[in-house]
């Protein structure tokens, strides 16, 4: 790796987001999301692995720039928006490969329950959410811990039996949905609570030498991770906003169109121009922006 360019991967920092290559001629090269950006975008000059395909691209970028997300969640939905905005020469797929939903929460006395679906509808909704497989993994997870689903007066008969053996009646019904829409709005004791649950069932499968059961259980864990980490690149309530951050003569701006945050641009920029910008910037994204903006303006490629 060149020096200069280890300098700056050296700068990222071990957190989620979204980086972006650029060549000498500052074209975009390539736009991807990390668990972690710093070993990822090492991983560029250390080891391609099955990504051999990007060596040519790898060797002629110029610039690294990155965006730090609070969640990995998060940066895959920035990834799959800024794609589908204007996908680069060396990205592959527009949007990304997952599949997005919603949660729908039914509170009727007859079939209550949370069920998936690909679009929103009206109704007590949740997300959206991206990947097929781990909304439903984490509606399990949840259904696990709070079965509304049994707590229905249309219940089948092998359905009050499940229901009476998980202790769970129609008078329930309130109360699981009230628990259900905690963790499901992100409030950090109900979702602690879940994961205790969730991995109290794990241990004890595992206990029991069911441990191909304990592995879905693990998997429904970090799915009710996935959908309770904060994320909001992509939100139902759409509206559109300008979003400044500035730090050592760089300032950075994200765009969000209809709920989706879908742009990203870094430009120099004094201090006395950025100031309208940043007035004017919504207080709650403050501290997305000024991280950023300072992650820009620390990395070696605006000397």
């Amino acid at each position: 790796m060149a020096a200069l360019m280890r300098s700056d991967v050296g700068r990222l920092p071990s957190a989620p987001g979204v980086y972006r290559f650029r060549d000498a001629g500052g074209r975009v090269l390539y736009i991807g999301r990390a668990t972690a950006l710093r070993s990822r975008v090492a991983s560029y000059w250390l080891n391609l692995g099955d990504r051999r395909h990007l060596a040519r691209m790898v060797r002629s970028v110029a610039r690294i720039e990155a965006v730090a997300c609070d969640s990995v969640h998060e940066a895959s939905w920035l990834e799959r928006n800024l794609l589908e905005e204007r996908m680069p020469r060396w990205n592959r797929t527009p949007g990304g490969q997952e599949v997005p939903g919603y949660l729908l929460l039914d509170a009727t006395a007859r079939t209550p329950g949370l069920r998936m679906t690909h679009r929103p509808v009206p109704g007590r909704l949740f997300g959206p959410y991206l990947g097929g497989a781990k909304i439903r993994q984490a509606l399990s997870a949840l259904h696990r811990v709070h079965p509304l689903a049994y707590a229905g007066n249309g219940l089948t008969g092998a359905e009050r039996d499940l229901a009476a053996k998980r202790g769970v009646q129609s008078a329930d019904r309130e109360a699981l949905v009230a628990a259900l829409e905690a963790v499901l709005g992100r409030e950090p004791a109900a979702v602690a609570h879940a994961r205790a649950e969730l991995e109290r069932a794990r241990d004890q499968a595992a206990a029991e030498l069911a441990f191909e059961r304990a592995g879905r259980i693990q998997d429904e864990i970090r799915a009710l991770e996935w959908i309770t980490a904060r994320q909001r690149a992509t939100t139902r309530e759409g509206g559109d906003l300008a979003i400044h951050g500035w730090a050592d003569g760089l300032l950075v701006s994200f765009t969000i169109r209809e709920g989706r945050l879908c742009e990203w641009t870094q430009r120099r920029c004094s201090q006395q121009v950025a100031a309208q910008r940043l007035a004017d910037s919504p207080p709650a994204w403050a501290g997305f922006a000024q991280q950023n903006a300072e992650l820009a303006a620390a990395l070696g490629t605006w000397r």
